[in-house]
């Protein structure tokens, strides 16, 4: 049997056949293997057969694009209405503004030598000297008047001391 060129519309695409509905009412089934071309829903083929053989190509328009868009979203049940897809709105603007008023990164005090403040803890700490050292005023009043908080304060504030390293920021 012997047939010419007939003009059919591909229906449906699986991965193994692809359904074409020919000009004449008929459906058909072909194998993947058989296009020259990736097949999409909508695409107008010819269809060529000789015995066994069969020639599937797609018909070209004159108008169409170079790089047709493809579809985002193909139904794969193609009896089904399709849904529309949502129409998403990506906005990535960063409007923040860095109010940051550190100059260096980050503040870090007054650097006070440790071995200076525990010198001035063991000799004087009654008075609160080491207190008046490290700019806590209010604190060195404090001990001023209570001889170091009755030296117990004194003897935490060395226990303290001992902890920090060499260089310590008040």
């Amino acid at each position: 049997m012997k047939r010419g060129n007939d003009m059919a519309k591909i229906l449906a695409v699986t991965p193994d056949y692809v359904s074409i509905g020919m000009d004449n009412g008929e459906l058909r089934d072909a194998p993947i293997q058989v296009f020259n071309f990736v097949p999409q829903v909508g695409d107008e083929v010819e269809v060529f057969e000789s015995g066994q053989k069969i020639i599937i190509s797609k018909i070209e328009k004159a108008n169409q694009q170079l790089y047709p868009q493809q579809p985002f979203y193909q139904n794969p049940y193609p009896q089904q209405p399709a849904q529309q897809m949502p129409n998403i709105i990506i906005n990535n603007a960063n409007n923040n503004v860095n109010s940051n008023q550190n100059y260096n990164g980050m503040y870090m005090g007054r650097p006070k030598n440790k071995w200076v403040a525990i010198i001035l803890c063991i000799f004087l700490g009654f008075v609160g000297a080491h207190k008046f050292y490290e700019g806590k005023t209010g604190m060195g009043i404090l001990y001023l008047f209570t001889f170091g908080l009755y030296f117990v304060g004194v003897i935490i504030d060395l226990i303290v001391l001992f902890t920090k390293p060499t260089t310590y920021y008040v």
